[in-house]
């Protein structure tokens, strides 16, 4: 399963996927630089077996072929013996297939597969520390929480903990409205999971 094409152009000119291509008709597993590309939206999901070493083996198969990740999260299935692996890859749609292409290779993967921003649902949870030094400000941000579906997990004196989950974007955006009450201290983040729609 592919993920939807997108536009070959960028405000900097036209981008060619004809090294990745070739490589990947080759089978090559050269590690292939790759310039100014047009990033993929797709989330890249793997179900691999449950057992140690499988995240190692596949953090080190993407260091080795030159892939950029922006987020990986694993975690258990309904079947104790089977994980799965949310990918969020950094690069263009040629990459992208290169590295579904890669991860297909692996004796522990036991299906990969792609997914749109458009069909799926995604969510990531965030933990925000917040230097909170007076209680008007430690209010507002508990206010802005509560009306976005965070909630607080610790408080001190001085300090403020928000669960708050979200898209990434929408956790962006949290952390940012919330910073105009109170000092960010420290801020915690899974990284993406997600699940097709039915």
């Amino acid at each position: 399963m592919s993920a939807s094409p997108v536009s070959s152009r960028t405000p900097e000119g036209p981008i060619s996927a004809k090294p990745i291509l070739e490589a990947s008709k080759a089978r090559s597993d050269e590690v292939i630089q790759k310039t100014r590309q047009r990033h993929s939206h797709a989330i890249v999901y793997a179900v691999v077996e449950n057992q140690r070493g499988v995240l190692h083996r596949v953090a080190t198969m993407f260091r080795a072929k030159g892939f950029n990740i922006t987020s990986i999260a694993i975690g258990r299935t309904a079947h104790p013996d089977l994980a799965r692996m949310t990918i969020v890859p950094s690069g263009d749609d040629a990459s992208l297939s290169l590295l579904v292409k890669q991860l297909r290779k692996m004796i522990d993967v036991i299906e990969v597969g792609t997914m749109g921003r458009h069909d799926s649902i995604a969510r990531e949870l965030a933990l925000v520390k917040f230097e909170t030094s007076t209680s008007n400000s430690k209010r507002e941000i508990l206010d802005l929480s509560n009306s976005l579906g965070g909630r607080m997990v610790d408080t001190t004196h001085d300090s403020l903990v928000v669960e708050f989950c979200s898209t990434p974007e929408g956790i962006d955006s949290f952390i940012e409205e919330a910073a105009k009450s109170g000092t960010v201290k420290e801020v915690v983040r899974t990284g993406l999971t997600a699940l097709r729609r039915d």
